[in-house]
């Protein structure tokens, strides 16, 4: 089989990694469209600036409060349009995507380490992209998937010790990551030369996107750049040696997304080249790996808080598993509260926070006129804190997202892995995971609050809680603030 198959449209334009560049080619693109943005600051403000990257719900709900669901914010050298809201969020993901591109917004800065994979490409290599990797997604591939995802959180949540105080955060994240291996690139992560190498330079790389702004820019040796370059090096030498020992010997058994994307076709017959198969496994990890960790640590955080909802979940799962390890039937069709539950935490903090995308054409919204090339975000983390939308927006309440309820919500309300023909393609891959961690952890043990500890939420890559999140580990049936059994 040959190791590379013409594409049948043409490859995306290849974007600068030179940030001068791209700073001066905004600066342009911004003068082009003067007069055309819709209100909001456009003073320069470094404060502003830091606000958004670090805090930016009271700025974003303030700018909505005042001028409603689109306005503008100077941000660093540019301006920036935000669009919050049902309606807003609608008509970029659903109604009107033909005007925005992912690729030239600031999805752009995943290219160094993603390459071209689904999060950086548009039109029509996009869409022939998402159709050829849509069978690897189906149910029946989710099935054989579970048995990993169980498999790994049987190990971990034995490893834990009742009165340890544990970072969930990095329990989670470690786990994920084992399961990322496994499920998307078939491999062993305890095997040092490749799925250990593998996941410590993932990580490593991942590091980079977590750092402020004005540190990416920097370049040379001992920077975060250079960092991530190495160890990109390292990732690809790795994937594209499996993607060829795998060519070379192909495993019609192998259930894992690296070995299924080798073997899907598109309609036409063609096959991913080599290129195409590593950026697609590369972005699957980008975006399964931290979501999956951030969604069950703030499961876990608002649990401690809600002692009625963790007994309610409790009482679901002792009912429909009786101890039991969860299948996909049961999680799916039977235990609706813990559908419930994960709905209202991907609600208050969705991994995927922001939506950035940039405008192709003027278009018009709200009585707006957006100037093509302006950069425009939604955002679902604002969004879904708006008062009109979601009474009493900051408090934890799963009966909110009843099936009725949820029927009932406008278009666009609730946008955790956005919408449209672009909706997160392993969202139910990544949901899964959730429930079935969740479900394995509460069965044997619960996690409760450390005294005197509060929680901040950082914003990048994704949401996830400032310095992880340390939790007091107890057994289930151990009443709050009485002693655990010494392991």
């Amino acid at each position: 089989m040959p190791t590379e198959t013409t594409a049948p449209v043409a490859r995306p334009p290849r974007m600068s990694d030179n940030p001068v560049r791209r700073i001066a080619a905004d600066i342009v693109a911004e003068w082009r469209g003067r007069g055309k943005f819709p209100p909001g600051p456009g003073d320069f403000s470094l404060s502003r600036t830091h606000q958004i990257a670090h805090d930016p719900l009271p700025i974003l709900l303030s700018g909505y409060e005042e001028h409603g669901p689109i306005f503008s914010l100077r941000l660093f050298h540019t301006r920036v349009v935000f669009m919050l809201g049902p309606e807003a969020n609608h008509f970029i993901t659903v109604a009107h995507p033909e005007n925005f591109h992912w690729r030239e917004s600031s999805f752009g800065d995943l290219i160094p380490l993603l390459g071209d994979g689904l999060l950086t490409i548009d039109d029509d290599y996009h869409d022939r992209a998402r159709a050829i990797m849509m069978p690897a997604f189906h149910r029946e591939q989710l099935t054989a998937m579970i048995e990993t995802m169980r498999a790994e959180a049987a190990e971990a949540v034995a490893a834990l010790r009742p009165g340890e105080a544990v970072d969930v955060y990095g329990w989670m994240r470690s786990l994920a990551m084992r399961i990322a291996m496994r499920a998307l690139l078939g491999l062993d992560p305890d095997e040092a030369g490749k799925g250990a190498a593998a996941a410590e330079h993932f990580e490593r790389a991942l590091g980079f996107y977590g750092i402020d702004y004005p540190l990416r820019l920097l370049r040379g040796p001992g920077s975060p750049w250079r960092k991530l370059t190495s160890s990109r090096q390292v990732l690809d030498e790795i994937v594209f040696g499996e993607i060829a020992s795998r060519r070379a010997a192909p495993d019609p058994d192998s259930r894992d997304i690296l070995s299924l994307l080798l073997g899907a076709r598109g309609e036409a017959g063609e096959a991913f080249t080599d290129r195409e198969v590593r950026d697609q496994v590369m972005t699957l990890m980008f975006a399964g790996h931290d979501t999956s960790t951030s969604t069950l640590t703030f499961m876990m955080h608002e649990l401690a808080r809600h002692p009625d909802v963790l007994a309610r979940l409790h009482e679901e799962q002792d009912r429909v598993l009786a101890g039991a390890v969860p299948t996909l039937d049961r999680l799916e069709r039977e235990m609706p509260y813990l559908e419930m539950v994960l709905d209202e935490v991907l609600r208050l903090y969705p991994p995927a926070w922001i939506g950035p995308r940039r405008a192709v054409r003027d278009f018009e919204f709200g009585g707006y006129t957006v100037p093509r090339d302006a950069y425009v975000n939604y955002c679902s983390w604002a969004s879904h804190r708006i008062p009109e939308v979601f009474p009493e927006p900051e408090a934890f309440i799963p009966e909110r997202f009843t099936r009725e309820r949820k029927a009932a919500l406008p278009r666009g309300a609730y946008v955790p892995f956005g919408g449209g023909q672009r909706v997160c393609i392993g969202k139910r891959f990544g949901q899964t995971e959730v429930k079935v961690v969740a479900t394995m952890l509460l069965q044997k043990l619960r996690l409760e609050a450390q005294p005197g500890r509060t929680m901040s939420v950082r914003q990048m890559p994704t949401l996830s809680p400032k310095g992880g999140l340390k939790m007091r580990v107890r057994e289930r049936g151990t009443p709050q603030g009485e002693p655990a059994r010494a392991a």
